[in-house]
């Protein structure tokens, strides 16, 4: 395809959308390259992030952009052989088997702690905030690990599970706060070691564990932005041990991103550069898996919230990078920038989720209390 006619279709798709090649609003594209035409046409979402990275177009506010291409759901009208490979290869193969567990975390939680340190909150949260009555990214991190403590009635001397357990942020809050026992698993030897300094003094316990090995009891168990990893093909396996390690009076409290239809796969882009072998559950298959094992006793659905949490990680990202571009490239930069500001944009459109989901193995006696 000719470079005219290359533009002319990209141009026609951003009509959906409100948006314009070079155009002046601040969510228009303004194109450095002109070879920009002919590698998005050809390499679709995958081509489109990358050419991103290399400074081939910039757009001043990418939230905008990103939130008005998902509300016209442009991918639908667009055939990407690179998503079409991200399919084949999460049907012919397990990308979440145990063998594969550690990658996610090599890949991307092991990047750099001086890089969450300098985005996220003070307790070094990696998951969406609650902003109920919150002003504040830390406020709402707290609020957040709160809400989740109340839901699943924490009481002092429990012994309680995280399963991907990130620096401890959990844990050490649960511990302080509720004087609870909580024994973390992640995938990440960076999170390994910083989670145990943070947590020294207190009865957490941090392993670099995958969550299938675990095989013990505890009175609650609660996994906060993990399920996302776990992939479709193990959502059944992955209850099971939930269900194997809780004890019959127990409660488990979900918290994960959802998407709105059942996929196998992800975004190419997102596949190649942040969250590798990952995909959003549906309510359909997180239904599926629950299905003769767990009572469903809570679903809470705070999507909005994730927008403003990921635009304050992005603004902590933005006034920090300064201390960190001496690591990091400007490529690096752009990537993350692209990835932070495409989340916020993907639930502000609403076309991703929030959920926290508590679950019960026989029915909470009397019915279970409903807290927001």
């Amino acid at each position: 395809m000719s470079k005219n006619a290359a533009k002319d279709e990209i141009a026609k798709l951003l009509s959906y959308t409100d948006i314009k090649l070079n155009g002046n609003r601040p969510w228009d594209i303004k194109v450095n390259d002109e070879r920009f035409y002919a590698r998005v046409i050809s390499g679709g979402s995958l081509a489109f992030g990358e050419s991103y990275m290399d400074g081939w177009w910039d757009c001043k506010q990418l939230d905008v952009f990103f939130t008005k291409i998902f509300s016209a759901e442009l991918e639908k009208k667009v055939f990407s052989w690179s998503l079409f490979f991200e399919y084949v290869k999460s049907k012919v193969a397990n990308l979440q088997s145990k063998s594969r567990a550690f990658r996610i975390g090599e890949t991307h939680y092991d990047i750099g702690n001086d890089l969450y340190k300098a985005m996220l909150d003070k307790r070094l949260t990696y998951t969406c905030g609650y902003w109920k009555t919150a002003n504040t990214l830390d406020k709402a991190q707290e609020d957040k690990l709160d809400l989740v403590c109340k839901k699943i009635g924490l009481k002092k001397g429990m012994r309680v599970l995280d399963i991907g357990c990130g620096w401890g942020s959990f844990a050490k809050f649960a511990a302080e706060k509720y004087k609870v026992k909580v024994v973390g698993v992640t995938v990440s030897k960076e999170q390994v070691s910083l989670a145990r300094n943070l947590c020294k003094g207190l009865p957490v316990q941090i392993r670099l564990q995958d969550y299938r090995d675990v095989n013990e009891k505890f009175d609650r168990i609660v996994s906060l932005g993990m399920f996302e990893h776990v992939g479709y093909k193990n959502y059944r396996r992955y209850m099971r041990v939930v269900h194997r390690c809780l004890k019959d009076d127990g409660l488990f409290l979900l918290h994960t991103i959802g998407c709105n239809k059942s996929v196998t796969s992800t975004d190419p882009w997102i596949a190649k550069y942040i969250f590798p072998n990952s995909m959003l559950p549906s309510i359909k298959q997180i239904a599926g898996s629950i299905e003769g094992l767990f009572v469903m006793e809570d679903w809470h659905n705070f999507s909005a919230d994730y927008d403003k949490t990921l635009m304050a990680w992005f603004n902590n990202f933005n006034t920090g990078w300064l201390k960190l571009k001496s690591k990091y490239s400007n490529r690096f930069y752009r990537m993350w920038k692209f990835y932070l500001l495409a989340c916020a944009g993907s639930f502000r459109s609403r076309k991703n989720q929030l959920w926290q989901i508590v679950l019960s193995k026989n029915g909470v006696k009397g019915g279970y209390e409903h807290i927001r």
